[in-house]
């Protein structure tokens, strides 16, 4: 039966006044810190910064993967890791944090501290915007008068509707919070004390030992609904630092022959199916920039060496093809990586680059690429209009913005657009005679 929407419009009106009565079974059951996505309809979680939500479509699928590349120091990658726990422990999620190279406990009390309501961000907005327009009314002067009746570019994409929590990056989580949240932690140097070495599927021991502990949080705790939860449901956050690194227990970015070439595939790959069949949701960061370096320089080793073997044609025929099959070679690892997650963002500082000591890349730490964003109950992805997108630390928030690169406004640029257009139009005048005279323009 059809029941009556009060205040809903009249037949009179053209709109219909019923709706239609849903049964209580197939409703989407509420869980705290979770939305359903307007698009697809699948359960998505704030990853902990709203700027990276919009940006990913309105936040991270349940299920779902999400890998960070991370940067050359690890130090803004390290930052989105501990924005995820935290906004786990806000909402009321458990935790499940591993770590081969700082403790897990260690990593929980570096947490920043929650900003529950939005008055200390709306002060530090202020306060910017004060500053910006003294800024612009000290060079209003200086930008032509047909630029400034413009709209202005909107910087920071904005969500249709607030999710997700805030943090001061300047302050950590208070130990009452922390005591309160139910977590699970991973240490591999523990683990390696605690049991004995095993080795399966050519994986390497610590890749068997965390596939293990996920797969039995998950059916104890009863995420994958084959045990029912006693209380309301809750979502399991994972977050994994730096895997594939030699901390691991990987290879593949320091030997010349990796022992288990396809380790981190292999636990991609596994890892994967239990985040489908449960109530949870993975990040991981991996230090992509080592396992292509090291790939790189491995592969030109093995063609010099059989450069080497070779008469002189192949040889000169091999160095003509050799940067071509390296380059391709060098993205392989990195594009089955890629792959076997669901959303792959990549973060590139400038610490160490010429970007560094840009001036107009002053307002800025790095940028951020999005690689992929997954499709889920639809043939297209969600992505975002906007693909120029850099990251800064605005005091204490840190934020994702849109790349806008401010106009060269100096004296010196104009003078020598005069002295160009002058000489340009000396060279009109000579060629086409009656047509241009003096340093009057063409008329066409």
């Amino acid at each position: 039966m059809a029941a009556l929407v009060t205040g809903g419009g009249t037949p009179s009106d053209g709109a219909t006044s019923f709706q239609r009565k849903v049964p209580a079974s197939s409703r989407l059951a509420a869980i705290a810190g979770t939305r359903p996505s307007v698009r697809h309809g699948q359960l998505l979680l704030s990853s902990g910064l709203p700027s990276l939500d919009c940006v990913l479509g309105g936040g991270l699928a349940v299920g779902t993967l999400l890998l960070i590349e991370e940067d050359k120091y690890g130090i803004y990658s390290n930052l989105l890791f501990k924005y995820f726990l935290a906004e786990g422990i806000v909402c009321g999620h458990n935790l499940f944090v591993a770590s081969a190279k700082e403790d897990p406990a260690d990593i929980l009390k570096e947490l920043p501290a929650p900003l529950f309501d939005d008055v200390h961000k709306n002060q530090v907005d202020e306060k910017e915007t004060v500053i910006k327009s003294k800024q612009e009314s000290q060079e209003s002067m200086k930008i032509a008068w047909r630029y400034q009746n413009l709209p202005r570019i909107e910087v920071s994409p904005a969500a249709s509707a607030q999710f997700g929590h805030y943090y001061d990056g300047s302050k950590t989580m208070s130990p009452e919070l922390l005591q309160s949240t139910k977590w699970h932690r991973f240490f591999l140097p523990e683990e390696k004390s605690f049991h004995p070495e095993i080795k399966t599927c050519n994986m390497t021991c610590g890749y068997t030992r965390l596939l293990q502990s996920i797969q039995r949080i998950i059916c104890q705790e009863g995420f994958d609904g084959s045990y029912p939860q006693k209380k309301q449901k809750n979502i399991l956050r994972i977050g994994i630092q730096s895997l594939g690194s030699v901390l691991w227990g990987d290879d593949i970015c320091c030997a010349d022959n990796p022992e288990d070439i396809y380790s981190l595939t292999k636990f991609l790959y596994v890892l994967r199916g239990l985040l489908r069949m449960s109530l949870s949701a993975c990040i991981i960061t991996v230090p992509a920039h080592l396992i292509q370096k090291h790939m790189c320089t491995y592969l030109c080793q093995k063609i010099i060496s059989f450069l080497t073997t070779t008469i002189n044609t192949i040889f000169c025929m091999q160095c003509v093809y050799a940067p071509l099959n390296i380059e391709k070679w060098n993205k392989a690892i990195m594009e089955r990586v890629t792959n076997l997650s669901d959303t792959v963002v990549a973060l590139e500082s400038f610490i160490g680059s010429e970007r560094e000591t840009n001036p107009l890349y002053k307002d800025y730490q790095g940028l951020i690429h999005v690689h992929q964003i997954p499709r889920l109950n639809s043939l297209i992805c969600d992505v975002s209009g906007t693909k120029d997108l850099a990251f800064r630390l605005k005091r204490k928030l840190f934020t994702i913005e849109r790349l806008h690169l401010p106009p060269d406004l100096s004296d010196t640029v104009s003078r020598s657009s005069k002295q160009d257009l002058a000489e340009s139009t000396k060279l009109l005048s000579s060629g086409c005679g009656a047509m241009a005279i003096g340093k009057k323009h063409l008329d066409f």
